[in-house]
């Protein structure tokens, strides 16, 4: 299997399953078209740093108040 990193993706690292992430801020965002992709939104859940998942026609919050991960 080749090696091929998403638009949107600054890193991949396939050996570690670490990506990071391209910033955007709510002004440049791009296209919600097509369905299924995630971004990083420095200042998109009330100011403060989110994931975005677009449906197509909009970028919708990815919003959990929970620690999934502490180190």
């Amino acid at each position: 299997m080749a090696n091929s990193i998403a638009t949107g993706v600054a890193y991949q690292d396939p050996q570690l399953n670490l990506v990071q992430f391209t910033a955007y801020t709510v002004a440049t965002v791009p296209s919600a078209s097509p369905a299924g992709q995630v971004i990083w939104v420095t200042n998109g859940a009330s100011g403060a740093p989110c994931l975005a998942l677009s449906n197509g026609t909009v970028w919708k919050q990815v919003n959990s108040p929970a620690t999934t991960i502490t180190t």
